[in-house]
């Protein structure tokens, strides 16, 4: 987003509260992600994107006259690293919240240092579903911009439907995101009348799944859903190319990262993956964000842009309720402000109206989501007609609860 877009909430904010006194200390926001291991590539994307928007807000002003500054902490996309840094955070260094998490099992293990301590935790990259449903929204510290996985495996299961295919294999790996997973992707499954022809699980790690490939061709299936994070769906393309299956290859969010592309030398191409954010020139939110993240970092492909771009979104919607707290930083008032927004904001995933509720705490809804595909090294979209349509803002659904 250009300096110039974000003035206005940041004068708003000035003149409403008025300006904060010089030499007065940053406000600290934590950062807890994996930027070493095989879930890296999302954890170093979104610590770009987190320091893109820092940068942009503190070069007009920060936060009444005070910076923002990260906290930064790899928890090596291991449980008890990422509890610990969690512990460390919220009650050492005192951040005034924590935006954090790209692995499931990491973020479940933390999330009741958040919730015992009334600190706000913004989630930008973990999808499992039992993240936001673990306490009531009423009662929760514990927000999302990511997109769970009960909508990514229907909106993938209403792909596979609309196709006209009806048998499809699950290659599911044995962690608890995979178990996860495989629970929504078969409930999807049963709402639209299908059985799984084959599941086979296999283990995070794995170098090579060519006998598993060959028993769920073996099934019949005439489409194959592969769920787990990137170097490991890299190695499902690489597998599924290895024995020469056709069939359609649909996978999660994880199929989008570099580490898959890398991983599979490229053969990734062609495969279908739920995306809520796409590289676009035509959208001038995107288009900067883009150049900003280039400024920073070289990387092409990016190793994950909806990493990137909903820590980025995560960082301006906590600002937002900054300001909405007139001052007061604690946990119990950023919650009360994130659920009850006086404005708008305009990020790179989307046109946020009203991104949290007290009775809703996950920012994407499935209508917003888009059908990605890789094209000679590229994250694109799946459908042209999507690319073309993708100028008109697909805001989030709110679904009544009377």
């Amino acid at each position: 987003m250009s300096r110039a877009s974000l003035l206005p909430a940041l004068l708003a904010g000035v003149l409403a509260l008025g300006a904060h006194a010089q030499g007065a200390p940053n406000v600290r926001i934590g950062l807890i992600v994996p930027l070493s291991g095989g879930s890296s590539d999302m954890g170093n994307s979104a610590r770009v994107g987190a320091q893109v928007a820092v940068n942009e807000i503190n070069e007009v002003g920060g936060y009444l006259g005070r910076k923002l500054e990260l906290v930064i902490r790899d928890d090596q996309a291991d449980n008890d690293t990422g509890l610990k840094h969690a512990q460390e955070l919220v009650t050492r260094e005192k951040v005034v919240a924590t935006v954090g998490f790209c692995n499931t099992g990491v973020a479940m293990k933390a999330l009741d240092v958040f919730q015992a301590n009334k600190s706000v935790l913004m989630v930008p990259c973990a999808t499992g579903t039992a993240i936001t449903a673990k306490y009531p929204p009423a009662e929760s510290y514990i927000f999302r911009t990511s997109a769970r996985d009960q909508l990514q495996t229907q909106f993938l299961v209403d792909e596979i439907v609309k196709r006209g295919l009806r048998s499809v294999a699950l290659l599911v790996d044995a962690s608890g995101y995979g178990d996860a997973g495989l629970k929504d992707l078969e409930a999807a499954l049963q709402r639209a009348g299908l059985k799984p022809s084959a599941v086979v699980r296999f283990k995070v790690g794995v170098k090579n799944l060519e006998e598993e490939m060959k028993q769920l061709r073996d099934s019949g299936a005439d489409a194959l859903i592969g769920w787990t994070v990137g170097p490991e769906q890299g190695v499902i393309s690489a597998a599924r190319a290895a024995i020469g299956w056709k069939v359609p290859q649909f996978g999660p969010w994880g199929l989008s990262h570099a580490s898959a592309y890398a991983v599979s030398q490229g053969r990734v191409d062609g495969g279908y993956m739920v995306q809520t954010v796409l590289p676009n020139i035509f959208l001038e939110r995107n288009s900067t964000f883009l150049r900003n993240y280039a400024k920073l970092s070289k990387e092409a492909p990016i190793g994950s842009m909806m990493s990137a771009a909903q820590t980025y979104d995560s960082i301006h919607l906590l600002l937002r309720a900054m300001f909405d707290s007139k001052g007061d930083l604690s946990g119990p008032a950023l919650k009360r402000a994130l659920e009850n927004p006086s404005n708008i904001y305009r990020g790179v995933v989307t046109t946020y109206d009203r991104a949290f509720s007290p009775t809703d705490h996950d920012a994407i809804s499935g209508n917003m989501l888009w059908l990605g595909t890789w094209r000679g090294g590229e994250r694109g979209y799946a459908y042209k007609e999507d690319e073309r349509r993708a100028s008109i803002i697909r805001r989030k659904e709110v679904v009544s609860t009377k």
